[in-house]
């Protein structure tokens, strides 16, 4: 079964930079990284297929952040600059299954994630 490990969450100043790893274990997938502030719902923040070539951002962080997976090292990231009070969140690393079959939208759909990690807290101050 496919676990997932973050690390890197904390507290940074408003425009200030900060990165989220990811440790995965299992097979062929796609990776993605959600957020939930308190009183909001889960949101999918950046997702990306295994070789990178297909990545969806939430229209709130392009520009702002880059998602990229190591598959040799088995790990994801989610590299933040010029970070936002309103980013303040828990963040998720999310996967899901996918295989050469699947159309490269697949890791694009936020609602196909369904193995989580534990969660990281990222909070920025004004």
């Amino acid at each position: 079964q496919m676990q997932l490990a973050e690390s890197g969450g904390g507290s940074v100043q408003a425009g200030g930079p900060l990165r989220l790893s990811c440790a995965a274990s299992g097979s062929r997938r796609c990776m993605g990284w959600f957020r939930q502030a308190p009183g909001k719902e889960r949101e999918g923040v950046a997702l990306t297929s295994p070789s990178g070539a297909t990545t969806y951002y939430a229209d709130s962080v392009k520009g702002r952040f880059t998602i990229s997976q190591d598959n040799a090292k088995n790990m994801a990231y989610l590299q933040m600059n010029n970070l936002k009070p309103e980013d303040t969140a828990m963040y998720y690393c999310a996967a899901v299954v996918t295989s050469e079959f699947f159309p490269p939208t697949w890791c694009a759909k936020p609602e196909k994630y369904n193995t989580w990690g534990q969660g990281t807290q990222v909070t920025v101050s004004s």
